[in-house]
């Protein structure tokens, strides 16, 4: 299925939002969850996405003593100048609860099934999921994520009409739960190497969308997912911008930190800078080759 290119400008602010690249490692590398959203979705229908969402008004009310670490924690890993402690608790709230929402595991705690099946009992009631863990005597483990990158949509998004700022986190699967994806939200849930996911994508098999095909190529450079942490670990998250343009023969072009064609010069990671969109689809100039140059080799 094609990705249809928009050309519309979308005057509104972009929403905040939060999606989360769950890891876990393999015998050839690491894991990362993608869920297959609907057909019929509002947003990317039928693309394979990591978990997420938009920061709902319940994320921001979360009352600092239901986390696990300070508010403070939250704020200095965003590293976003200017952003208010509460949007910054908000944000790693939304993460949490829209994988569990959307594949069913609750990140960073160690829980039995029954304690799981409860807490989408109290959710499903209409409880908030902040307040649903802390009757069951839980945390908000926002320790459990670790932000990765920012991209902020531009003014002429290339595949929806909808603007997001969106951070994305990485997190580690708790081994004792089992992934489940939402049948009201998704298709699937299904663990791929970055590797094989791009592989796939490159098959025709599964769709994805910019922010997806780059931040797989950028995963697929770690052996397992210490490493990936530890990548996390070291440096602030990357601010990504993509700046689009359509060159002489009416093809989309995505660019990225770095390219000669983007306003900011240096890069956000190695390998690739662009996208342009061939064959239905998004491509690196290169090719399949150019988004695993970067990957070890199995």
């Amino acid at each position: 299925m094609a990705i249809p290119i928009n050309a519309e400008t979308v005057h509104t602010p972009p929403v905040p939002a939060a999606t989360v690249m769950v890891l876990r490692d393999g015998p050839t590398g690491p894991q990362v969850l993608m869920v297959r959203r609907h057909g019929n979705s509002g947003v990317l229908g039928g693309v394979h996405v990591f978990p997420g969402g938009k920061l709902d008004a319940a994320d921001r009310q979360v009352d600092p003593a239901a986390l696990d670490r300070p508010a403070a924690h939250c704020l200095r890993g965003l590293g976003e100048p200017g952003l208010d402690p509460d949007t910054a608790v908000g944000l790693h709230a939304a993460a949490l609860r829209e994988t569990f929402e959307e594949c069913g595991l609750l990140l960073g705690l160690a829980v039995q099934p029954g304690a799981l099946h409860r807490l989408r009992e109290h959710t499903a009631g209409g409880l908030g999921f902040a307040t649903a863990l802390r009757r069951l005597g839980l945390p908000l483990a926002v320790s459990s994520l670790l932000p990765w990158s920012r991209w902020v949509t531009p003014r002429v998004p290339s595949v929806t009409n909808k603007r997001f700022d969106t951070r994305f986190f990485v997190a580690v699967a708790p081994p004792e739960q089992t992934a489940q994806h939402c049948a009201f939200e998704a298709t699937e849930a299904v663990w791929l190497t970055p590797r094989g996911a791009l592989e796939r994508f490159w098959a025709g098999e599964i769709d994805l969308a910019p922010p997806q095909i780059m931040s797989l190529s950028q995963l697929g450079r770690h052996a397992d997912v210490a490493q990936v942490l530890a990548t996390a670990r070291s440096r602030p998250p990357a601010l990504i911008e993509p700046e689009p343009f359509d060159d002489e023969d009416g093809v989309r072009v995505i660019c990225y930190p770095g390219d000669p064609r983007h306003s900011v010069a240096q890069r956000a990671w190695p390998g690739p800078t662009r996208l342009a969109y061939r064959n239905q689809r998004f491509e690196a100039d290169g090719g399949l080759a150019a988004l695993l140059s970067l990957s070890p080799t199995p």
